[in-house]
């Protein structure tokens, strides 16, 4: 993708290129990969934001494992959480007496993982830890909420691109940027 054009040009800057992702992608796999030994985790993606890091994820994990997929709101076409969470689609299959790691794509206000993590662990999770792509501690509003695994800590900025949207649109860019707010301010 050129960076001179499209929807580039609706970012300020590129925080993390694609060759970073990458990178620390890897290393959180071999780190799964690593604690899991000897066990076949539940991998449940977070839709649709977590899907482009879920499978990169998971071709970086050398286990046996089985995969989820959960849609879940609280955001809409906002910039900012709404603080109501509501459960888009559900698991497909059951998870008691299971090892899970919810791969999400960032944690921000914490709200919606704190409430999905509930839900997760009333239902028998044998165990639960949380993997993100970004976690951006500073808008935190639930800071019991514990994130297992991170690849990167960000700054309060509205990031879009690796499956991460304003509006169900960047989601397709190869690199994370932090967009424009000329972009959002509009609506």
């Amino acid at each position: 993708m050129n960076q001179d054009t499209g929807l580039y040009c609706d970012l300020d800057r590129i925080l993390l290129t694609r060759e970073q992702i990458a990178e620390k992608v890897h290393e959180l796999g071999a780190a799964i990969t690593r604690d899991y030994e000897g066990k076949k985790p539940v991998l449940v993606c977070i839709l649709k934001g977590a899907s482009v890091f879920f499978a990169d994820l998971i071709r970086e994990i050398e286990l046996p494992l089985t995969l989820d997929f959960m849609a879940i709101s609280s955001y809409g076409s906002a910039t900012k959480t709404s603080g109501v969470v509501r459960i888009l689609k559900d698991l497909d299959n059951d998870i008691l007496g299971k090892d899970v790691i919810v791969v999400e794509d960032i944690v921000d206000s914490g709200i919606t993982l704190s409430y999905l993590t509930k839900i997760l662990m009333q239902r028998g999770a044998k165990s639960l830890k949380i993997a993100a792509l970004l976690d951006k501690p500073a808008r935190r509003k639930i800071p019991e909420l514990k994130v297992d695994y991170s690849c990167f800590n960000i700054p309060d900025a509205f990031v879009v691109g690796y499956g991460l949207d304003y509006d169900q649109t960047y989601r397709n860019l190869p690199d994370i940027g932090i967009l424009s707010p000329r972009i959002y301010e509009q609506k």
